[in-house]
């Protein structure tokens, strides 16, 4: 499972002109699944994301949560996260989930991270999505669950 996260002062996703979720301050994650994960990894991805310390304390640091700041989270379903581009010019997403698998585990994704009382707004699965953010700091990073999670 990979997740890219930004730091956003907000952030909102349009669908055939109609706003499906947006946010306040807080993090908009775009999510995606491999084939062999399984609810572990999302358990794993939960736990890191709920308790990602990038919001700045009062001296400037990255020591705050989502949670600690009352932040928001925009969750975008996104499987070109795990495009292969080593070879050819056309990426291949042969690790990705089928669309199947990776509509229940990010259906799953969203009610555990809701489980941590915080603030979720989606995109909608498998559709075609505008969205627009303003990156604050600018922050990205990329979380990469491990592929085999010590439980």
């Amino acid at each position: 499972m990979k997740a890219l996260v930004q730091r956003v002062s907000r952030a909102k996703v349009t669908v055939e002109d109609s706003v499906t979720g947006e946010i306040g301050i807080g993090l908009l994650v775009f999510v995606g699944f491999r084939g062999e994960d399984t609810p572990v990894e999302l358990d794993w991805m939960v736990e890191k994301l709920s308790g990602l310390r990038i919001f700045p304390d009062d001296n400037g640091h990255m020591n705050r949560s989502t949670k600690d700041i009352a932040g928001q989270m925009l969750v975008v379903s996104q499987f070109t996260l795990h495009a292969d581009t080593r070879k050819g010019k056309r990426p291949s997403f042969i690790k990705a989930a089928d669309p199947e698998t990776a509509n229940i585990l990010y259906r799953l994704f969203i009610q555990k991270m809701k489980e941590r009382d915080i603030p979720v707004a989606e995109g909608v699965f498998g559709a075609h999505m505008n969205v627009e953010l303003t990156n604050d700091g600018p922050v990205t990073i990329m979380v990469d669950s491990p592929i085999e999670v010590n439980t």
